[in-house]
């Protein structure tokens, strides 16, 4: 099989099983990359660019966890 064919769950059970996987999996590599770009002093328009998602969105799924981990938060100017 080819490097860039992804390979295919005889049962539906197994196909869903590894959808949840990949979305945590994505959530936890997120998490860490914002924290690391807050710590490393990026505003929220500069993390939302990146991501392709709103300064808004990404302040509501963030923010919270962020202060709670001790991060320094950037206000805007």
């Amino acid at each position: 099989m080819p490097a860039d064919e992804i390979p295919e769950p005889k049962e539906p059970a197994d196909a869903l099983a590894a959808v949840v996987a990949l979305r945590r999996l994505a959530d936890q590599l997120e998490d860490a990359a914002v924290e690391q770009a807050m710590r490393a002093g990026w505003s929220w328009p500069d993390v939302a660019e990146a991501l392709g998602v709103t300064r808004q969105a990404v302040h509501k799924k963030h923010s919270k966890r962020l202060i709670a981990a001790g991060v320094t938060l950037r206000r805007r100017q």
